[in-house]
Formats: structure tokens, C-alpha cells, sequence
């Protein structure tokens, strides 16, 4: 390997490149957190949306396709988080991810039995608490990211977190990341490396029915991908379509209709309780200035999402993407892809040293 790519991420995490994949929610299944790092890249398992009953199953998963090192990503607010902290535990998980509401209590335990903590900021003021708190890398998402994100660009709020506390520990650049290019740009802001949600997702290992993959590609302007609140009253990117205009569209009591109907389906799904749910719902709530009905939402979302990750009806659910599908037109395998952005980056180094670039 190009010692070049050998950054601090690498040697915290065991990867053979500085190239991330995240856990984006139904996507990031045991195969393609597998075929992920097999390929060089370190994978996140998506444990949010892995029925409670399942995460061991598919951890074990995960292990039996790869002898490589990977991470599990969860929310520290969802009801199954202290056994899913006792699972990547018991089972030698390398890292885990996670974002809003980190419990210090579980932040410490998994610190204590050498799992590092890897969580997803939005400013550099974050960055600097989820150091305090004992995070061992953390990952900046710019608002070219999909799904929840900030207004900040990755050009600017990538070396202001490296200011910020990348003395201390790696910081890896999101949001906009598709290829070599990108990770050299992202390790000339002084990152360690990159992770990328939407490029993964594109992929032929990810398990996103070819339908939805389809509304991904023929997204071909990245002005189309647009923020918005409608979902939970959080800025998220996602593409417009039809579920996402209705959304946006609903007055208060539909908002709270269409929360409590995906409420009710989170619920039996996951094997919750209703007071599970509202604890939930209430610890979204104390994140953000949102509306009650909101924080339902938020907390169940993934029912929504659900329609067009899994069952292949993108009309029917919501489809959370980074700007830069609008610049993606192939589904390659995570092997090719991790391979060409190697290679690129490669070639741009060189450059670069020799003064061709």
C-alpha cells in the first residue's frame, strides 16, 4: 500500500484504505459490509434498522463472509442499545458509529474493552465534546451529505474540525466523496480519509432493489437533491419524489397521522414497547427544537424509508442521497470501486510530488 493511504484511520481501524463505508439504514447489510472490506475499505453494519432479534445474526453475518475488522453503527437513544453495546462487545467488533445522544455510560464501556468510537459530527464545537467524551476518531459530514445533515460545505467544515481536534484524533471528511480525487482533496484539508454513504450505496454488492437504485442514477443534477424538514424537522438531503413533495405538502395533522401510522409499524417490526417509542421519541425531541409529532417521526422513519430500500417502491418512500449521485452513472462491485479510487488517488499523488499535476 502507498504509504501515503497508511493514515492514523487505518491503523485505528485495521483498514487496508483510508475509504470509509457508512451505515446507511437498510443499505448497509451484512453483504455489503462484507464485500465492503474485503475490498480494502472498512464497512459499518446499519444496526438502527436490524431488528433487535437479528443484530447477532447478522454480525455473525458478517464475520463468516470476512476475516477483516468492521464496525456496527446504532443509535445510544433506541431501546435495544445496551445489547447491541454487549454484542459488539462479546463478538470483537472493531468500532462502532453512531450520532445524536451518545450515552456516556455506553461510550465508556466500549472505550474499556477496546472497541473504538467513531461518531458522526456536524460542527467543529461537536467534534471538540465527542473528543472530551472519549471518541477516538469522528467523522464530518458537509451538506452535500445525504440523509441528516448540516448547511456547512465539506470544503469548509472539513479543516475547520481538522483545526478543531485532528492533533488529537483522525477525522474523516463526508459528504460529496465519490472517487480517488476526493480522498486526495479531503487528506489535503489534513483529514485521514474519507467516508461515503450514496457511492456505496450505488454499488452492485448493495441490496437497494434495482428500481430505487435506478431513481439514484437518473438523478443527474445534484441541485435536485434538496434539504429539507418535512420528514422530521431536521434538515435532511434527500431527492424529491412523490412521497418527499407529500410530505412536504401535509399540514400538522397529517404529519402526526402518517408518525403515529409509522409508529405503530416501527413497533411491530422491532418488538417494541410503546413506552420504548416514546423514550425514544422524547430523546429525539431533547436534540433538537422540534414538534412532538416530529420526533415520533424522527424516531420511526425508518418505516418510511424502509418502502424504497427494501421492498423497491421509491414512489412510496423516501430516498436520502448526498449531492454527488447527480455525478454518478455506474453501479460498480465494492472491489471495483475501492480499486479505481486507489488508483486515482494514486496517480494524483504522484502527480502532485512531481509537479505535473
Amino acid at each position: 500500500m502507498t504509504s501515503s493511504l497508511n493514515t492514523r484511520i487505518t491503523q485505528l481501524l485495521g483498514s487496508q484504505y483510508p475509504i470509509v463505508q457508512t451505515a446507511m439504514g437498510w443499505v448497509a447489510d451484512p453483504g455489503l459490509v462484507a464485500a465492503s472490506c474485503n475490498a480494502g475499505a472498512f464497512g459499518f453494519l446499519a444496526g438502527a434498522t436490524i431488528p433487535p432479534a437479528e443484530i447477532e445474526r447478522d454480525i455473525l453475518k458478517v464475520k463468516e463472509m470476512t476475516d477483516k475488522p468492521f464496525g456496527v453503527n446504532f443509535h445510544m437513544y433506541q431501546p435495544n442499545a445496551a445489547h447491541i453495546v454487549d454484542l459488539v462487545v462479546e463478538h470483537g467488533v472493531r468500532a462502532v458509529s453512531y450520532s445524536r445522544s451518545p450515552g456516556p455510560e455506553f461510550v465508556k464501556k466500549l472505550k474499556d474493552a477496546g472497541v473504538a468510537c467513531v461518531p458522526t459530527i456536524g460542527l467543529p464545537k461537536h467534534a471538540l465534546k465527542a473528543y472530551e467524551m472519549g471518541a477516538d476518531a469522528v467523522t464530518v459530514q458537509g451538506g452535500e451529505g445525504g440523509g441528516h445533515t448540516g448547511a456547512i460545505p465539506t470544503s469548509l467544515l472539513l479543516p475547520a474540525v481538522v483545526d478543531a481536534v485532528g492533533d488529537k484524533i483522525p477525522v474523516l471528511g463526508a459528504g460529496g466523496f465519490k472517487d480517488g480525487r476526493g480522498l486526495v482533496a479531503a487528506m489535503a484539508f489534513g483529514a485521514d480519509g474519507i467516508a461515503m454513504g450514496t457511492r456505496f450505496l450505488l454499488t452492485s454488492d448493495s441490496p437497494v432493489p434495482d428500481a430505487t437504485k435506478q431513481e439514484y442514477l437518473h438523478c443527474n443534477n445534484p441541485a435536485d437533491i434538496i434539504v429539507s424538514k418535512a420528514m422530521d424537522g431536521l434538515p435532511q438531503r434527500m431527492i424529491m419524489n412523490r412521497m418527499l413533495a407529500e410530505l412536504e405538502q401535509a399540514g400538522p395533522m397529517k404529519l402526526l397521522w402518517i408518525a403515529l401510522k409509522n409508529g405503530l409499524a416501527f413497533r411491530k417490526f422491532t418488538g417494541a414497547s410503546i413506552a420504548d417509542l416514546l423514550k425514544s421519541a422524547l430523546a429525539m425531541q431533547k436534540s433538537g427544537d422540534i414538534t412532538a409529532a416530529q420526533s415520533i417521526m424522527a424516531a420511526n422513519a425508518p418505516m418510511i424509508i424502509q418502502k424504497a430500500m427494501v421492498e423497491g417502491q421509491p414512489d412510496q418512500g423516501v430516498l436520502p442521497s448526498g449531492q454527488v449521485a447527480g455525478m454518478i452513472d455506474q453501479l460498480p462491485s465494492c472491489q471495483e470501486l475501492v480499486a479505481q479510487i486507489v488508483a486515482e488517488a494514486e496517480a494524483r499523488l504522484q502527480a502532485l510530488s512531481s509537479g505535473l499535476a
